[in-house]
């Protein structure tokens, strides 16, 4: 007669009741194993300069820096912080905080000891270098630099306080000319109180310039980049720039004189120009610079960096160009030497760039435009022995 009604009906509840038992154990065993995520590793996540600086996979690399295609760079993103300008140069896909995936320890990772990319293997200056200042101080340069022979940008740790003031108060005056302008240009610091001292000498002199870096000796060259940056921003009509450090002592008159025969429209550095220095391979040395930074045996002829001349029509391309080449820190070598060779442009010794100590008579310090190595104090000696020279050394 076949089964009855009543059981077969029996007979599909428990098949139904069997699949979700095993449904739910099914279930059950997924949710007590542990899913295996890759996250991005805690070292990969650095805080750098003002921002947030991360590395990805290996085959994600950067195309090669102009006139360096031999060279490898890893595959380093720097990401904006939360006071990165719109004309940022980085990177705009970089990975962020909310890009992680929530099993990411980033909280962990936010805390661990701040680290930089290790610039060795080779890495962009656009990937690392910020764009923007922190404090312009556009005043420096009215109307563009349209009525200015003359722009002296001074690079100046923050904690130089003494140095910038001795500047000021000796060769630094020729600031007061309408043709002359003086800045200082300063990385950021962590230092709450030099924060305060530096904001209340900003609002006394009106001539720092702030970048977005933090100022180390590994960064002089993002400081000189920030500083081209600021001329093609701010000044781009000024005739000539001079590059020069706080250390350094300007006979800013017999500059003027050398100025006077040289026209801005000539693709030319002029400074204390280096032949054919070989990079150091040694690691245990200030300057070592590696094979990845760069490959070649000997350098491009640079100007040395305690001061240079340049017009101020080439910052721009300087700083565009730049931005493409792999950064190393020896700013004199990288800018004047490499980025300048790639773009033609002429480096050209001259004598009275001395751009190092010389014996402080009032003669040689009458025939210089450059002295290197000079204290604070020594400054206002050294202004004492020019006024000097200028009546007994003709």
């Amino acid at each position: 007669m076949g089964i009855l009604w009543f059981p077969q009906v029996r007979l599909l509840h428990l098949a139904l009741l069997a699949i979700a038992g095993l449904t739910l154990v099914y279930v059950y065993v997924l949710s007590s194993t542990p899913v295996i995520i890759s996250p991005t590793p805690a070292h990969f996540i650095h805080n750098y300069t003002n921002g947030l600086l991360r590395s990805g996979p290996e085959d994600l690399q950067p195309p090669p820096a102009v006139g360096h295609s031999n060279e490898t760079k890893p595959a380093i993103i720097a990401s904006s912080s939360n006071s990165l300008s719109s004309s940022s140069n980085v990177n705009r896909n970089a990975t962020t905080v909310s890009d992680v995936p929530s099993s990411v320890p980033v909280a962990a990772a936010s805390q661990s000891q701040p680290a930089v990319p290790d610039l060795t293997r080779g890495v962009a200056a656009e990937i690392i270098y910020e764009a923007g200042h922190n404090d312009p101080s556009f005043d420096i340069c009215p109307n563009f630099g349209k009525d200015l022979t003359l722009l002296i940008a001074i690079t100046s740790a923050p904690s130089h306080i003494s140095a910038r003031m001795a500047i000021r108060q000796t060769w630094g005056h020729y600031s007061s000319r309408r043709d002359i302008a003086i800045t200082f240009m300063l990385g950021t610091t962590s230092n709450a109180t030099l924060l305060k001292q530096i904001k209340q000498e900003e609002y006394l002199y009106g001539d720092i310039i702030t970048g977005k870096f933090i100022d180390t000796y590994d960064n002089l060259t993002l400081k000189t980049i920030s500083m081209l940056e600021w001329v093609d921003n701010y000044c781009p009509k000024v005739s000539f720039v001079l590059k020069t450090d706080d250390d350094m002592f300007i006979n800013v008159s017999r500059l003027l004189l050398f100025i006077s025969k040289h026209k801005p429209e000539q693709r030319v550095i002029y400074g204390r120009l280096a032949k054919k220095w070989k990079p150091i391979r040694n690691k245990k040395s200030k300057y070592y610079i590696s094979p990845q930074q760069y490959r070649p045996p000997i350098f491009p002829d640079f100007t040395t960096g305690p001061a240079y001349l340049m017009p101020g029509r080439l910052a721009k391309e300087l700083y565009s160009a730049a931005l493409n080449h792999t950064y190393f820190k020896l700013e004199d070598v990288f800018v004047t030497g490499i980025v300048a060779s790639s773009l033609k442009i002429k480096r050209v010794h001259v004598p009275e760039f001395l751009n190092k100590r010389i014996s402080f008579t009032a003669c040689s310090v009458q025939r210089g435009i450059s002295i290197h190595m000079v204290k604070g104090a020594e400054q206002y000696d050294l202004w004492k022995k020019l006024q000097d020279g200028l009546a007994k050394c003709k």
